[in-house]
């Protein structure tokens, strides 16, 4: 890492510290469902077709929002619905009007199975401002092994052409990069571009959930670094705006792969609800990190009296993190990939890194 980066980070380590304090919401996850249309190999929440969580009424997350909106700029604190998936609700539509019309943007994560025309008009109608679409590989042949249903590479494909042909939407495609389609990279962008995709965000599955014993779906070292090379030169040639996703310090990539320096901002900046009401942070985190619940706390006081776990992460520093140079810039990971009972880190970036 040249001195100009390391400059860049030691300044941003003073903003991160900050925001940690100030801990302002801006940013809140509602897992409005469990229930999901595929079988995905790496799913994280165990999420099924008819889930044993029910779905959350949608009045129950709005007595959430009118809960913290004295508090907030609702115009400033995005929404966004995840699941399971969240096209498996009948009244995403009307959710999403009720989210905007008490002044907040929202957005929605999705594989697109369900994703039709006359469903993107509805919630475009309802004040949908961001999306993100699920998009795992070249073909049916890798995206629906990883996906578990047959034909949802074809529906994610024809949702990701309706919403990058769509003036004013943010949006991104997200891909889980896996041993069966790392070397699909540059055929997989080509493709994208086709479609008019300007942002792609590509991730590797993290050991947990469903992935926790799956070697197909572990980057090998030299299979990581292949992925960081790769998104740097695709960041350089300015056609599509390739990044890593929000997790792990990655070292001498930093500042090269993605817009911003590594910061997990669970419990500092990001909430969430899940379906059973939980308050926790990232939707990835979930037993562990419990702060309360919605049905039997206020959402507002847990978030400032609360999750201190997150906001001062010494704690992380044990093991090997405690003799790593890069721990000030890392601070233990993001905290979905560390156990705070035993304070086991399941995945360290910096070790995938050649």
């Amino acid at each position: 890492m040249n001195i100009k980066n390391k400059i860049i980070l030691s300044l941003y380590q003073q903003h991160k510290r900050n925001q940690s304090k100030l801990h302002e919401l801006n940013y809140l996850f509602w897992e409005c469902t469990l229930r999901c249309n595929l079988n995905c190999l790496h799913c994280g929440s165990d999420c099924n077709k008819e889930s044993v969580v029910p779905d959350m009424p949608m009045n129950d997350f709005l007595k959430v929002l009118d809960n913290i909106t004295p508090h907030i700029n609702p115009h400033k604190t995005m929404i966004v619905l995840t699941g399971g998936e969240p096209l498996m609700r009948k009244d995403l539509a009307q959710c999403g009007n009720e989210i905007y019309n008490r002044g907040f943007p929202w957005g929605m994560v999705t594989n697109g199975y369900g994703f039709t025309a006359a469903r993107f008009n509805e919630l475009l109608n309802s004040g949908l401002r961001s999306i993100t679409v699920s998009f795992d590989g070249l073909n049916s042949e890798t995206h629906d092994w990883l996906r578990g249903r047959n034909g949802s590479w074809e529906r994610a494909k024809n949702a990701i052409a309706m919403i990058a042909a769509t003036q004013g939407l943010v949006y991104d495609v997200v891909t889980c990069v896996n041993k069966r389609t790392i070397n699909e990279l540059e055929y997989i962008k080509k493709l994208l571009i086709s479609l008019g995709v300007k942002h792609w965000r590509l991730f590797n599955i993290f050991p947990k959930g469903r992935a926790e014993n799956n070697p197909l779906l572990k980057l090998s070292p030299d299979e990581f670094t292949q992925m960081m090379e790769f998104i740097k030169r695709t960041r350089k040639e300015g056609i599509i705006r390739a990044s890593f996703g929000c997790e792990g310090f990655l070292g001498k990539y930093e500042m090269y792969v993605r817009d911003t320096p590594f910061f997990c901002r669970a419990g500092i900046n990001v909430g969430s609800v899940l379906a059973d009401g939980s308050i926790s942070a990232c939707p990835s985190m979930r037993d562990d990190y419990i702060q309360g619940n919605i049905y039997t706390d206020d959402f507002w006081t847990i978030w400032n009296e609360r999750y201190q776990i997150m906001r001062n992460r010494s704690w992380t520093k044990t093991e090997k993190c405690a003799e790593c140079k890069s721990y000030k810039y890392c601070e233990g990971n993001g905290l979905h990939l560390r156990n705070p009972k035993n304070n086991k880190l399941l995945l360290c970036h910096l070790d995938m890194i050649k």
